[in-house]
């Protein structure tokens, strides 16, 4: 089967299309035949082993030249072609979707996949929509709704909204009953009103942090204001969620990561809860966001997609920050 695989850190220039040998089902595992696949910022922050201090935090997934995964990416969808003996969920011909999580391989003709993280795919969703789901959407869907707890009437505000992340949180915030304010710039504004937000702070003409505006959660998808300017925006008793951000910059040692950890350790002191989130990519999650799907409630947003030999394209273009919402590749 063809994929794009690496052996060493570096920019797309290091991701190669070739021939690899095609995968087989474990007992637990199903086969699936990929119809499209999504990138996201995971996919550059392995590709390029940054920050470097994950090459040491997460040992399962870097190495210290190179990705312990040779075939990049996560998120998938397409079609059942074969499933494991234990496997009694799915049967050949079945539409899925899914995320492989540290094992990447998404950016290939097949995947094998554990079947407790894969789902139906949405009936309503093409597979490059389905696709789009995965990290981002259990990304926006923990932070909205377990750390954020959004719930109507709460004042939400999402820093990063046009992001892939941002506008699948959007859409979130919005089914919980939340009151959503969206951070973008002016080109992204109109995108963002088409999806529900309520209101749009275009950051290039104001600053969110010091307009005198107050939030009861502020979801931060960016990691580009200090934690002061980002608490400036709360009210007394309100909430930070910390999740990523940053854009690549030739490397760093501790990225966004940093600005985690400062918020955990200032937690302790002050009344504003101050949360990073951890992403748990499971079949729970994946089902909640197939019924939001379904139900009209959550839409995902592409961008524009990409054949599966211009994946080193696709992941230039996200990771130069030139992308709103999702990057999809089409693998058929």
């Amino acid at each position: 089967m063809k994929a794009i695989v690496q052996d060493r850190y570096g920019s797309s220039d290091v991701l190669r299309f070739e021939d690899v040998d095609t995968p087989t089902p474990g007992d637990n595992e199903v086969l699936v035949r990929v119809h499209a696949a999504s990138v996201n910022a995971y996919d550059w922050h392995v590709m390029r082993g940054d920050p470097r201090i994950a090459r040491l935090m997460a040992p399962r997934m870097f190495g210290l030249s190179g990705p312990k995964a040779k075939i990049r990416g996560r998120d998938f969808a397409g079609r059942v072609e074969a499933v494991g003996r234990r496997v009694a969920r799915f049967q050949p011909g079945d539409e899925v979707f899914g995320d492989l999580g540290s094992g990447d391989g998404a950016f290939a003709e097949y995947v094998c996949v554990a079947d407790d993280t894969v789902e139906p795919k949405p009936a309503n969703l093409t597979f490059e929509q389905a696709a789009a789901i995965p990290v981002a959407g259990t990304t926006a869907l923990m932070g909205v709704r377990d750390l954020g707890r959004a719930r109507p009437g709460q004042q939400f505000l999402i820093n990063g909204a046009s992001g892939g992340v941002g506008t699948f949180a959007v859409q979130i915030a919005k089914s919980f009953g939340a009151e959503v304010t969206a951070v973008c710039s002016t080109r992204n504004a109109d995108l963002l009103l088409s999806i529900g937000a309520d209101h749009v702070v275009d950051y290039t003409k104001e600053d969110f942090t010091g307009n005198g505006k107050r939030y009861d959660v502020v979801f931060d998808l960016v990691a580009n204001r200090s934690l002061a300017d980002l608490r400036r925006a709360l009210t007394p008793e309100g909430t930070l969620v910390l999740s990523g951000g940053g854009v690549s910059d030739g490397g760093s040692l501790f990225g966004p990561v940093g600005l985690s950890v400062k918020g955990l350790l200032m937690s302790r002191f002050v009344r504003h809860r101050i949360l990073a989130l951890s992403v748990e990519i499971n079949r729970d999650n994946l089902a909640t966001l197939r019924e939001l799907a379904e139900s009209e409630m959550v839409t995902p947003v592409v961008d524009r997609t990409y054949s599966l030999s211009e994946t080193p394209e696709a992941i230039r273009y996200l990771e130069l920050d030139h992308a709103r919402a999702k990057v999809v590749i089409t693998v058929d």
